[in-house]
C-alpha cells in the first residue's frame, strides 16, 4: 500500500477523505461546486506535509507542559501547545490536542479565500467546523465509545463561539485515567476541545473494585502517560460510584468554563448523563 498522503472522495461523491499514517480526515464543504472543489484542493495541498513536519517534534510533544513555555516550530505543534498550555497546572502533554490541532490546521487551509456556507474537518471524531452567517450545523453525541451510537444532539450556529468538538473516554483511541464512557466537549477550537475532553474524562473517576487499571506503558511503550494507571475495564459499579465520578467531572467542566476554555460538555457513564454549559448550545442527551 502507498505510504504517503492519500486523497480520495468517499462513495457518496461529496465527502473528501485524506489519510496518512494515523491521521484520517473526513471533510465536508458546502457551497458552489467550484468553491467546494477549490477548498478541497487547498486542504489536500496543506495535508501533504502535516505528518512529516509533526513527527520531527513528537519527542517534545510527549513531554508534560510546564514553564518555561517551549515554542514548537511546526504549525500543528504550535496549535497543540496553545491548547495544552492553559492546563499546565495538571499533568498534560500537547499530544492531548493532536487530533483536534490537525483538524483546525486543515480547516484553516480549507476555507482561506473561499466562499463556503459551512464546512467540517472530522479527524476520527475530533471535529473543526466553519459556519457562515446564518448557517447552522447539527452534531451527534456518542454516548459510549465502546459501542458507538448517537445518543444526543447539539445544534450549533454561526452566532455561537463554538468551532470545535471532541470526545474522550476510557474505551476510546487514547488511554484515559478516568472511567467515563464518553465526554464530549464543545470549545472555540477543535484542539481546545480535544485537550479538555481528555482532562475532563480523566476527572470522571471513582474508586471501585470493578474498575481495572494498568500502567499505560504496558499497553503502549510510547505512551506519554508512562507508568500512570489507565482504565482498561469498568465493570458493574454502584450508583454512588457513578455519582461520585460524574460530580468530579462536572467540577472539572465548571472550572474550565470559568476560565473560558470550554463552552459546554456532556458526560456519560453507565447510562447516566450530565450536561454542563451553555443552554443556547441546545444539547439534548
Amino acid at each position: 500500500m502507498p505510504a504517503g498522503p492519500q486523497a480520495t472522495f468517499l462513495p457518496d461523491g461529496e465527502r473528501f477523505h485524506l489519510h496518512h499514517g494515523p491521521i484520517d480526515l473526513v471533510i465536508g464543504a458546502h457551497g458552489t461546486p467550484g468553491e467546494v472543489q477549490c477548498a478541497y484542493d487547498q486542504a489536500r495541498g496543506r495535508f501533504e506535509d502535516i505528518l512529516a513536519v509533526l513527527v520531527t517534534e513528537l519527542d517534545m510533544m510527549r513531554r508534560p507542559v510546564r514553564a518555561p513555555r517551549w515554542r514548537p516550530d511546526g504549525p500543528v505543534a504550535r496549535r497543540m501547545m496553545d491548547a495544552a498550555w492553559p492546563h499546565r497546572d495538571a499533568f498534560v502533554t500537547p499530544m492531548a490536542a493532536v487530533a483536534g490541532a490537525v483538524a483546525d490546521e486543515v480547516m484553516t487551509s480549507l476555507i482561506i479565500g473561499r466562499e463556503l456556507r459551512s464546512a467540517y474537518v472530522n479527524n476520527s471524531g475530533d471535529i473543526a467546523f466553519y459556519l457562515a452567517a446564518g448557517e447552522t450545523l447539527g452534531l451527534g453525541i456518542v454516548g459510549d465509545l465502546h459501542r458507538p451510537a448517537i445518543e444526543g444532539f447539539a445544534q450549533l450556529s454561526h452566532e455561537l463561539p463554538t468551532r470545535g468538538i471532541a470526545t474522550s473516554g476510557w474505551a476510546g483511541r487514547s488511554h484515559s485515567l478516568g472511567i467515563a464512557d464518553a465526554v464530549t466537549v464543545l470549545a472555540r477550537t477543535a484542539a481546545a476541545a480535544d485537550v479538555a475532553a481528555t482532562l475532563i474524562a480523566n476527572s470522571v473517576d471513582a474508586n471501585h473494585p470493578a474498575i481495572v487499571r494498568r500502567p499505560a506503558r504496558d499497553l503502549d511503550e510510547d505512551s506519554d502517560l508512562g507508568v500512570r494507571l489507565v482504565t482498561v475495564d469498568v465493570g458493574d459499579i454502584d450508583s454512588d460510584a457513578i455519582e461520585t465520578a460524574l460530580d468530579a467531572g462536572e467540577r472539572a467542566v465548571q472550572k474550565m468554563r470559568r476560565d473560558h476554555l470550554v463552552e459546554a460538555a456532556v458526560l456519560m457513564l453507565k447510562g447516566e448523563t450530565r450536561v454542563v454549559g451553555r443552554a443556547s448550545v441546545a444539547i439534548a442527551a
